[in-house]
């Protein structure tokens, strides 16, 4: 039998996010000019040298198919599963992919929109590693992996301080001398494919979510935002992706004097960056884990001070963002812990009492992360909501807008 012709072919748009040691991915199938939600997902892991790759995929409202990644001579196991990733979209139905949305951290001030990638794009994004060491390499890595393996494949950066451009500039500037300020070192925001997402899912749902809205993207990174009329009015994350709240390994905000001190005591730049981004949070303060799931479970004392000090952040930096909003009208929790940690939700709102939050304790505990859920008592004068983030949905439209398809 022939092949359908090219005209004829499903057609989708390919999500990527690809991290250290784990490329996750959701193919969306483009009907009439849009995009609604993955066919199919998954993410592949073990990626890192000397791991055991394995990949896991699963259709919409189908089970999961798990299996160990098999290397080619001489393929490295990101390419394996790159390889494995490009056979499944071939698999469905011979589907022509008009795009791959890639996921990339930070786009400096130069770019403030998506943006078709080539070399000298490439390039220009690679000066900005050392803000975004934990994820920027690894996502520009797997950028030029898709380029060898579909180089007549447009290949689309979409980046997570797009969502923050139009913040007010006093909330974009440090007290720095203003030739630095021009310079781009600034105050940039992150995890706004995130919140653009969630912004946009409760305003459908909710008319009082489109007023002043407090978002809470809690996982292993962690920031909050303030969205006034679905925009970014103020975040805790800054300059790069190490400021603001406590996180699963990165310390947040801290005094620079701290690091002035660390010099003086000998350390060098590279030890510091080691140990703010990898050594700290959760896992530092615990001295046990970076998973919350972990620290939740455990009897050490020292699990309880890192739970302790991660919610009291999230506290303290809530008030800033409500000071900066005038008041808030409705709370989204959203990613690993703020979409699974009902004690955590629990306990944010409840120190949130005196703005009028009042939280539905069963409606809290039923939530498992796995689709929009109102949580707020019905005397609440403050919506409280659990969304699951879709980054890749919101990056796979985004490129299907630029493409033109």
């Amino acid at each position: 039998m022939s092949a359908a012709p090219e005209s004829a072919r499903p057609r989708a748009v390919l999500s990527v996010n690809a991290g250290s040691s784990s490329l996750k991915f959701a193919a969306y199938a483009v009907q009439r000019g849009r995009i609604d939600a993955a066919g199919w997902s998954g993410q592949a892991e073990g990626l890192e040298p000397g791991g055991a790759p394995v990949i896991e995929m699963r259709r919409a409202g189908g089970e999961k198919r798990r299996a160990a990644l098999s290397l080619q001579p001489g393929e490295s196991p990101f390419e394996a599963a790159l390889r494995a990733v490009i056979a499944a979209l071939a698999d469905e139905g011979g589907a022509t992919a008009l795009a791959v949305a890639h996921r990339v951290v930070h786009g400096g001030t130069r770019f403030t929109g998506p943006v078709l990638i080539d070399d000298e794009v490439l390039d220009f994004l690679e000066t900005l590693n050392p803000l975004a060491p934990l994820h920027q390499p690894h996502n520009l890595a797997g950028v030029r992996a898709f380029l060898r393996a579909g180089p007549g494949v447009p290949q689309v950066a979409c980046f997570d301080t797009a969502f923050h451009v139009g913040a007010p500039e006093v909330e974009q500037r440090f007290a720095l001398p203003e030739a630095w300020f021009r310079q781009g070192v600034r105050r940039y925001g992150f995890h706004g494919l995130s919140y653009q997402y969630v912004s946009g899912e409760l305003a459908r749902r909710s008319a009082r979510a489109r007023g002043r809205l407090l978002l809470a993207h809690l996982g292993n990174g962690a920031s909050l935002c303030a969205v006034r009329e679905g925009r970014s009015v103020a975040t805790t994350m800054g300059f790069s992706a190490l400021d603001g709240l406590m996180m699963g390994t990165r310390c947040g905000a801290i005094d620079a004097g701290v690091l002035l001190h660390l010099l003086r005591q000998g350390m060098d730049a590279a030890a510091i960056e080691d140990l703010l981004y990898r050594r700290c949070g959760l896992l530092g303060v615990s001295g046990l884990s970076a998973d919350m799931r972990s620290l939740r479970a455990s009897d050490e004392p020292g699990a309880a001070r890192a739970i302790a000090l991660f919610t009291h952040r999230v506290l303290r930096e809530c008030g800033a963002l409500v000071a900066c909003l005038g008041g808030v009208d409705a709370i989204g929790f959203t990613a690993g812990i703020g979409e699974h940690d009902a004690q955590l939700r629990a306990d944010v709102c409840a120190a949130l009492a005196y703005l009028g939050v009042r939280l539905d304790a069963r409606a809290n505990h039923a939530a498992r992360g796995d689709a929009v859920a109102a949580l707020h008592a019905a005397d609440s004068a403050v919506e409280v909501w659990v969304v699951p983030t879709d980054e890749g949905l919101v990056a796979a439209r985004d490129a299907l807008a630029l493409v033109g398809c």
